[in-house]
């Protein structure tokens, strides 16, 4: 079925350089981005792995323990020439 939409300048241009740059037509794209709201979000996401699903929230996280090796005590013997005290 054919239709017309009306998207922003921005959101076209952006979405024509995604299709663009993944070897796909404008069309495509947006019948994937209807599927994937149509279909719902649990299907995405069993679609992801773990890793994936992980990847934004790398690194995001201060447990508010330093790092062990920014404290010279904790160094104290370890090395090369811990035996030469």
């Amino acid at each position: 079925m054919k239709t017309t939409i009306e998207v922003p300048d921005d959101l076209y241009r952006r979405a024509k350089s995604i299709a663009a740059l993944r070897g796909r037509r404008l069309k495509d794209l947006i019948e994937e981005g209807l599927r994937l709201v149509v279909e719902g979000p649990r299907k995405a996401r069993r679609e992801q792995g773990l890793a994936e699903l992980m990847k934004r929230a790398r690194g995001m996280i201060d447990s508010g323990v330093p790092d062990l090796a920014s404290n010279p005590r904790h160094l104290e013997g370890f090395g090369r020439n811990a035996d030469d005290r």
